[in-house]
């Protein structure tokens, strides 16, 4: 395999972060030696989720085993999984700002053998199904746990208890058609055609429409991890890649 020197469209600040919890990872473990540093090994971590690269592709240019790689990205997305905050205390940080956006996303996987249960049929695809709330000005606030694509907006935050928790704090969400009959603070548009609407439902479904546009940025924000994009991975291990890239952004962007 031929190897040629890369970037990263990042900063060196997740580097560091990264880099500071795996030397804590080591000294609480009492490891003498490593393969790779903590910063080479935080790097490994970060050309996987930010680019996607495969193992064999990372093997090559960090001169290491594939199995080597395995190990050292599972570790590296343990300990920024459990970095991630749950959905109480993701909303209640958020409970100050005037609203938060709510919507799925779905993250592409490859085919499995078991694939019905993963199919989307809103997009037209096999994935995985997240659950996204944004603030007012479209910045990532909380990414749920994946569950399979069939699973239907509402009923996934329904499961993750999205709803209960923005009820909790009182604060006031904007959904798409989606959620309707979600209840609480949630706030959907009016059903039916546009020409079925009145002039005054239109107006406020076309506000409706403006805000939760909003959102569509913390999903890209999201995506920028372009593992995200089409993972070719375990179902079992995307809640933790998602979580990873979550606890990331959060830490780097405050």
């Amino acid at each position: 395999m031929l190897v040629y020197p890369s970037g990263i469209d990042l900063s060196s600040q997740p580097l560091r972060f990264l880099s500071g919890l795996l030397t804590a990872r080591r000294r609480e473990r009492g490891t003498r030696w490593r393969r790779l540093t903590a910063d080479r090994q935080a790097l490994l971590v970060l050309a996987y989720l930010r680019c996607g690269h495969t193992y064999a592709q990372l093997a090559a240019g960090f001169g290491v085993k594939i199995a080597t790689v395995y190990r050292y990205i599972r570790e590296g997305v343990e300990v920024l999984a459990a970095l991630a905050p749950d959905v109480f205390d993701a909303v209640r940080s958020a409970a100050r700002k005037a609203f938060v956006i709510l919507d799925g996303t779905l993250l592409p996987i490859g085919r499995i053998a078991a694939d019905r249960p993963y199919y989307s049929g809103k997009h037209k695809k096999h994935g995985m199904n997240v659950q996204v709330i944004a603030d007012p000005f479209g910045r990532l606030v909380r990414a749920s746990p994946a569950l399979p694509g069939a699973v239907h907006d509402l009923k996934a935050a329904r499961t993750h208890k999205i709803i209960e928790a923005l009820a909790e704090v009182g604060l006031p969400c904007w959904a798409d058609k989606g959620y309707q009959g979600a209840g609480g603070t949630v706030r959907v548009p009016y059903r039916g055609r546009w020409e079925n609407l009145s002039a005054g439902q239109q107006a406020v479904n076309a506000s409706h429409a403006k805000i939760r546009a909003r959102g569509e940025q913390a999903m890209a924000t999201l995506k920028t991890w372009r593992l995200l994009r089409k993972l070719r991975c375990s179902t079992t291990r995307i809640t933790g890649l998602v979580q990873a890239v979550l606890a990331l952004h959060l830490s780097t962007s405050n």
